[in-house]
């Protein structure tokens, strides 16, 4: 089980800290620590497929969150973010609105939903982070687009990964493609340094920066940008829980996110399944993160109609019949 800081708070990424003045920073030896963090993000990457093919119309977070955390456990791994801060569950489950942190409960997935899960497993003394957003069923164009687009702004943000470039160039080129589609881009919160400790130095922000420092060889670290369908939206809120972040506006927000590890001759994506490493291997760095998209078909049920995605809209009750947003991982 990890050794997690006692005020974890301080060095998680939903704070906005500048990385010069992060405490620490997450460096690799040539060899055992490479191949360990390789192992970690593997397995990262390799659960979140097996969770994201549990999407679809009619399951509950909480489904989720469980199978994560035996195929974890299975795997000989530490579900990362359970008793992170006192966070209660193995994932983070984020349903539409809300942008990061959502705990899974007994809230149910709905045709047009969009969800993004996040998982970190704890390996052999190293964590892997990854994220991706989920379709649920059929979505709206405008929900689709914003899933797509975030999964771009991921690349763009690697792509302009290597020795020597400035950390304030991910936020740049992450910017730069939210604004061309008029969407927003969340300030508050920043990828991080991961392997030994969960989160660490350096922070990664991803908007426009003058922050200083530049990538070194044998960094690992996260992109894991927050987009949202209105520029208001960028702005946050909690829920009671104390995890569960949601937009001010109850406009949509999507996410994906990659561990990375800067080499000699650039970036190495270390959270891709097997096939997803091949095929980026062939196609080089234009290869895609992930298909977004859950692979289930809905069953077949009658509802109402969906509001716009762009409209804040209330809940279902969740775990203990209280209205919840979503929650944290």
């Amino acid at each position: 089980m990890p050794e997690y800081n006692t005020t974890p708070q301080v060095q998680d990424a939903a704070v906005r800290r500048p990385s010069h003045r992060h405490p620490r920073c997450c460096w690799l030896t040539p060899s055992q620590g490479i191949a360990k963090m390789r192992a970690a993000g593997r397995l990262a990457a390799d659960i979140l497929e097996m969770a994201g093919a549990l999407v679809r119309p009619g399951v509950q977070t909480e489904e989720i969150d469980r199978a994560v955390h035996e195929a974890t456990v299975a795997a000989s791994a530490y579900p990362s973010p359970l008793n992170y801060g006192a966070f209660p569950k193995s994932v983070c489950t984020s349903v539409n609105e809300v942008i990061c942190h959502g705990i899974p409960d007994s809230t149910v997935l709905q045709e047009g939903d969009i969800v993004n899960i996040d998982v970190t497993v704890y390996l052999d003394g190293h964590h892997g982070d990854t994220s991706r957003t989920f379709l649920v069923g059929s979505v709206d164009p405008q929900a689709s687009q914003l899933v797509d687009v975030t999964r771009q702004a991921l690349e763009a943000g690697i792509a302009v990964c290597r020795p020597g470039a400035p950390f304030k160039a991910i936020g740049a080129a992450i910017h730069a493609l939210a604004d061309s589609h008029g969407l927003g881009c969340c300030p508050g919160f920043c990828g991080h340094g991961v392997g030994k400790a969960f989160h660490s130095g350096p922070t990664i922000l991803h908007t426009r920066n003058s922050e200083p420092g530049v990538m070194a060889v044998g960094q690992t670290f996260t992109i894991e940008p927050m987009l949202t369908l209105t520029k208001a939206g960028v702005k946050e809120r909690f829920w009671d829980d104390g995890w569960t972040a949601v937009t001010v506006d109850g406009s949509w927000s999507a996410q994906f996110e990659h561990t990375l590890l800067i080499t000699a001759d650039g970036v190495e994506v270390l959270t891709l399944t097997q096939a997803a490493a091949t095929a980026r291997a062939a196609a080089g760095a234009a290869a895609p993160v992930e298909p977004a998209a859950a692979p289930a078909a809905a069953p077949a049920r009658t509802q109402a109609a969906k509001p716009a995605p762009a409209v804040k809209q209330k809940r279902r009750p969740g775990g203990g019949g209280k209205e919840r947003a979503w929650t944290f991982e």
